[in-house]
Formats: structure tokens, sequence, C-alpha cells
């Protein structure tokens, strides 16, 4: 399969969820870079220019929409996918309000986050 242009950086806490969505993207073509939590991304002074955020909302320190605060304040305008347990209507309001144009919840469906994914890409295309 043909690599999509740009990387997708995961965000999660959880070693298993970034594995198993590294594989399934990587599957897909996808360049993949993975993170532990937010004080790893923040740490991270190379991000590409194009790609996307898959970032997890319930992590220690920074929850997933602190994070994308801190980035935007940061110039990073990376599009965000955020994915939480529960995707509730105030989750999904304050996640637009940050600019998070995708909330996905758990359990992720492949397609929808493949969707999602090749979505936020497309942006650069």
């Amino acid at each position: 399969m043909a690599r999509t242009a740009g990387t997708v950086l995961i965000v999660d806490d959880d070693a298993a969820v970034r594995s198993s969505l590294k594989f399934a993207l990587e599957v897909e073509g996808l360049s993949v870079r993975l993170y532990d939590g937010p004080t790893a991304l923040l740490a991270d002074r190379d991000l590409p220019l194009c790609g996307c955020l898959v970032v997890d909302y319930r992590m220690p320190g920074l929850d997933g929409l602190q994070l994308v605060d801190t980035l935007r304040a940061r110039n990073v305008t990376l599009p965000v996918i955020l994915i939480a347990g529960r995707a509730n209507k105030q989750l999904r309001r304050v996640a637009a309000k940050s600019g998070i144009s995708y909330v996905l919840e758990k359990p992720l469906s492949d397609g929808a986050l493949m969707e999602s994914i090749r979505s936020a890409l497309a942006s650069y295309g």
C-alpha cells in the first residue's frame, strides 16, 4: 500500500494501545511516531509540519485537551483526533472549542479511526 503524506503522532499512556495502533496504521502505509504521554510529546523539538495527532483524553499530568491547548500556544497546528472512553456532548463541545475536529469513543473502530486520519491528512493534499 502506498504511503500517505504526513506522520501520525500517537500520544497515549497505555503501551498496549500505542503498540496496537502503530501496527494497524503501519499496515495501512502510514508513518507513525509513539509518545507515552504529554511530556514526551512536548519534549520533542522535531515535530513534523505535516501529519496529525491521535491523543488519548485521559492521561496522567495533562489531559488530551490541555495537551492540545499547550501545543496550540506553541503554534503547533496539526489536526487532532481525540480518543475518549466516553465522548459525551460536553466533551465534544469543549474539544471543538480547542479546534479538535475528530472525537472518537473507545473501543476504537479501525474504520472510524482510519477515516478520521485520512481526512485529517487530506488537508495537506
